[in-house]
């Protein structure tokens, strides 16, 4: 891993307006940028959150068309970086019908899309009687690891709910990776109980550094987020914390 590379990790609180989502991404993608990062990552669905199906139709994207998408690529060519696009949600056509994907974005310092992932496992769960999720009903999920070979580190991408299956670290880790990715959206309930534990562990089981940009706060009126985007190392410390709020970190990576 080269030791040069910054980190810039940036913790949002998305909600259901593609611009005003674009517009927050744009700014800590600034900040980071002016604290020296040349490789920032935000959190999982970083473009869009909304419990409304109707809405949701109406405002995802086609990958070609995402404001976030095409805002990042544009900015990692002029200031040429590196980002995760931790995910975005988006429309793709299958077997003639429209579906979603909750999909990974790496993009190149040409601003060139170099990997994609789809993440795999659904969150299917039921947390209390007021907070049920059911991913599977929306989203088509991913099938296929994917292991990003940069000039810096290989970087293994997950997303979120991927993070209680340790298998699929173990394999990023075995293929060569060098940092694994977890871009998240964690409930309160279960960021408060499971986040941290779940994010060390991965990191101590697989001697590799996570990153984990997470959204935070109130992101729709049933929707809230725990946050707390972290940086661990190989050994299970925290690197970096972001608490509860909107927000971003530039930190070095140093090869323990």
């Amino acid at each position: 891993m080269d030791p040069d590379i910054k980190i810039g990790i940036i913790q949002l609180t998305s909600n259901d307006n593609l611009q005003d989502n674009c517009n927050q991404m744009d700014y800590y993608f600034n900040q980071c940028l002016k604290d020296g990062a040349n490789f920032i990552l935000s959190p999982e669905v970083s473009n869009f959150i909304s419990t409304n199906t109707e809405l949701k139709k109406k405002s995802i994207k086609f990958e070609k068309e995402d404001p976030i998408i095409n805002k990042v690529k544009n900015s990692c060519s002029k200031f040429k970086v590196w980002s995760l696009i931790g995910s975005v949600i988006l429309k793709i056509k299958k077997f003639g019908q429209e579906k979603f994907v909750n999909r990974s974005i790496l993009v190149n310092p040409n601003g060139r899309i170099i990997a994609r992932y789809d993440k795999i496992h659904m969150f299917d769960v039921i947390i209390d009687s007021k907070e049920t999720y059911r991913e599977s009903k929306k989203f088509m999920p991913g099938r296929n690891t994917v292991l990003a070979k940069t000039p810096f580190a290989n970087i293994g991408l997950t997303i979120c709910y991927d993070i209680r299956f340790p298998y699929l670290f173990s394999k990023l880790k075995e293929s060569g990776a060098d940092i694994i990715c977890i871009p998240s959206a964690f409930t309160t309930k279960t960021g408060k109980d499971h986040w941290e534990t779940l994010v060390k562990a991965r990191a101590i089981e697989n001697k590799i550094y996570i990153l984990a940009p997470a959204q935070c706060g109130q992101n729709t009126s049933t929707r809230k987020t725990w946050g707390h985007s972290l940086i661990i190392n190989p050994n299970g410390k925290i690197l970096c914390d972001l608490g509860n709020n909107p927000g971003y970190r530039v930190l070095r990576l140093k090869n323990d």
